[in-house]
């Protein structure tokens, strides 16, 4: 934790929806003039695109499952410690997944590579991470201490399914049988690495479909917003002084389910976001200009 270098996290499974965090986020980072360093947990995997397929083939041959998803296929080690850099001196070690064309060509590398490591060269406010790994605890790595705010995305598990497959059929040109594959082969990493983190976070977003999602792999559609409830957890309400009525009276049919759980309906999960999460990085930035204010005048 770091009062005057922040560290906010946004962890949600592949397909989960994290980017919906990220935009009410960066709309919060907009109003304030806030400058953050932005990392996405892709820049952690271990192996780039070829090589993954290169090293999950030699795990098959060996009775294996090798996912993004568990640590062998990522750099924990590397992510805990560009938090705790971050969080105690403003700097770490970050890179870039390129993910295609586009991203690529000023590199001039192909995409699914990685851009080389480098120092985080510009004074920033703090630290944004959106991935899969920002609460994981394994072993002696344990990347949830140094969050200030963690922040979960967890649809329901179909729905998360059904969404996976969508993209990855619609967008980046599988079949669906290879997605359903890659679902069964993260499994196990899923179980264990990725759904734990959701007992770390400060707060959860979990959409609920309210169609019928009981076989994910033949859907054909996603269910939208408006045909969905989103749940939203808070761990600790007290910890950021979460004002619940005022966010009842905000968002319309919006009720409580239990002491620390707010439901709303699923179009107005954006709006949510932006209200709740506005008033917590405020708080953060005022706590980091008063500590620096305080350092100012003991130098004086």
């Amino acid at each position: 934790m770091s009062t005057r270098h922040p560290v906010i996290a946004v962890t949600g499974s592949s397909g989960a929806g994290t980017s919906t965090v990220k935009t009410a986020v960066e709309h919060i980072f907009l109003r304030e003039h806030l400058k953050a360093t932005t990392v996405e947990g892709d820049s952690f995997h271990k192996f780039d695109r070829y090589q993954m397929r290169e090293e999950v083939a030699k795990a098959q041959q060996t009775g294996r499952d090798l996912s993004h998803f568990g640590p062998d296929g990522n750099h924990f080690e590397k992510l805990e410690t560009l938090f705790r850099s971050y969080s105690e001196t403003g700097t770490g070690k970050i890179r870039y997944y390129l993910h295609n064309e586009s991203e690529a060509a000023p590199y001039k590398q192909k995409p699914g590579t990685f851009t080389p490591w480098e120092e985080i060269s510009d004074e920033t406010d703090l630290l944004f991470y959106e991935g899969l790994h920002g609460g994981v605890a394994h072993g002696s790595v344990n990347i949830a201490q140094h969050v200030d705010l963690l922040v979960g995305v967890v649809p329901i598990v179909n729905l998360e399914w059904i969404q996976k497959i969508h993209r990855d059929t619609e967008s980046r040109g599988y079949e669906p049988e290879a997605v359903t594959e890659t679902i069964l082969r993260r499994m196990h990493d899923y179980v264990h690495y990725i759904a734990p983190q959701f007992s770390r976070t400060d707060i959860n977003f979990q959409r609920v479909p309210t169609v019928d999602t009981s076989n994910p792999f033949i859907a054909r559609d996603i269910p939208t917003p408006d045909e969905s409830f989103v749940v939203i957890r808070f761990r600790d309400p007290a910890k950021f002084d979460i004002d619940f009525p005022y966010l009842l009276a905000m968002l319309h049919d919006s009720f409580i389910s239990r002491r620390n759980t707010i439901v709303i309906p699923g179009g107005k999960m954006g709006l949510a976001m932006e209200l709740i999460l506005a008033p917590i990085i405020d708080a953060m930035t005022k706590k980091t200009k008063e500590f620096e204010h305080g350092a100012r005048q003991k130098d004086y």
